[in-house]
């Protein structure tokens, strides 16, 4: 049988492992009997865990939240990705990074010497948004949390994209939405709502959001088109608002290495067509800018279709020809 100390950490680490364990199964997992299952959560309890008693045939345990927050108890796996996701936490625009620095810096000095040599190892750069996403109020995040949790009415003042916000922006009604996400993409946060008075979806920038306190009254989540948040929100930032796939997209043979376009293909579908000649399938969010996209490769290219792509070349190659006349207006 396992010292004393040493069984209360392993106990401890099977009730916080998950939710409801029958004693029985406890008595087996520490291969002790369930009347010491029994004094061993009294001891727990004794140190600060509030651990109920299950009802049942079998009975049980459940480790649930208490007043105060007693220690933590990580195994190793746990304590390394705790390191790296407070790292990687300077880069979530979130406003938390001296926060996520401060908790590390706690965790780590309670870590055993062979998991501190680890998380010392382990040093992240975290590097968000290009230019850098302007930092999120936590206290924002935490209202329209709560807003989406309570399924609430959320009203709040945006500032528009064009501008900082103006006496206009100032004077105009607040926008009224029922919250469903959050969604943090490319170091910005966003909120996922419906919009009332347009009746139709919208993606917000939290950093561009005030909140209006109360909110409103509850409501029923509607189903996201698609079901997917991913998806959704990857579709409206190619334009296109029925799925996550890019609203303009079409094929093309090139003159080179499916090995040379494909990692330059983001998302597209190469496929090998011989040693010097490949298939793209490519998409974008308009057709000029996807026949620009095939253009960027520098080769000899035979646009397959549809024929919104080749007139986008046409007009591409008009433009470039107007632009290298030698009678061009200076």
């Amino acid at each position: 049988m396992p010292k004393t100390s040493a069984r209360l950490l392993a106990l401890l680490s099977l009730l916080q492992a998950r939710r409801d364990w029958p004693g029985v199964l406890l008595a087996e997992r520490l291969d002790v009997s369930p009347r010491t299952v029994r004094r061993d959560i009294d001891r727990l309890r004794e140190l600060g865990y509030s651990i109920a008693a299950v009802k049942g045939p079998e009975g049980g345990y459940r480790l649930d939240p208490g007043s105060e927050l007693p220690p933590l108890l990580f195994d190793d796996e746990q304590a390394v990705a705790l390191a790296v996701a407070l790292q990687l936490a300077v880069a979530s625009g979130a406003g938390i990074a001296e926060a996520a620095m401060r908790a590390l810096t706690t965790v780590r000095q309670v870590m055993p010497a062979r998991l501190r040599r680890r998380i010392d190892a382990l040093r992240i750069t975290a590097v968000g948004a290009s230019p850098p996403a302007p930092p999120v109020d936590t206290r924002v995040l935490t209202a329209l949390s709560a807003a989406i949790h309570a399924r609430e009415v959320l009203r709040f003042d945006y500032t528009t994209a064009s501008r900082a916000a103006t006496s206009a922006d100032t004077c105009a009604p607040p926008r009224r939405t029922q919250p469903h996400h959050l969604v943090a993409r490319s170091g910005h946060w966003y909120l996922i709502a419906w919009d009332l008075d347009r009746d139709d979806w919208r993606i917000f920038r939290v950093d561009r959001i005030t909140p209006r306190i109360p909110t409103g009254p509850r409501f029923s989540p509607r189903e996201l088109p698609g079901q997917d948040v991913a998806q959704f929100v990857a579709g409206r930032f190619r334009g296109s608002h029925t799925s996550g796939d890019w609203p303009c997209r079409g094929e093309a043979i090139l003159d080179l290495p499916a090995a040379a376009v494909a990692p330059f293909a983001a998302d597209g579908v190469v496929e090998e067509l011989g040693p010097d000649r490949c298939r793209l399938v490519l998409g974008s969010w308009s057709w000029p800018s996807l026949a620009a996209a095939l253009g960027a490769f520098d080769a000899d290219i035979d646009i397959v279709g549809p024929r919104e792509l080749r007139e986008a070349c046409a007009r591409l190659a008009r433009r470039y020809g107007d632009a290298v006349r030698e009678d061009a207006p200076q």
